[in-house]
């Protein structure tokens, strides 16, 4: 009998720091977090490569991305909507 596998999708959200590529936007997502044995504040900061179809997305919008199948050697996420619009 075979097993059944649910993968969740995970989703982030950032902010656009780059949109000069076609189709393609890098949204950077930072964490705040205590560090696990000493206990003090770490930010880390990840920068994602996402798909953006209609390229509809410019810098500073926060957006939405969801993780998928592989696009390319780096793009494995996509864009799911923009939240807020830079002003």
């Amino acid at each position: 009998m075979a097993e059944e596998r649910t993968t969740a999708q995970r989703e982030r959200q950032g902010v656009v720091v780059s949109d000069k590529m076609d189709k393609t936007i890098v949204v950077e997502v930072s964490a705040v977090k205590p560090h696990a044995e000493y206990k003090k504040v770490v930010r880390r900061t990840d920068r994602l490569k996402a798909h953006d179809e209609q390229n509809e997305a410019r810098v500073g919008d926060t957006v939405l991305v969801r993780e998928c199948r592989p696009l390319s050697r780096d793009k494995t996420w996509r864009l799911v909507k923009v939240l807020q619009r830079a002003e």
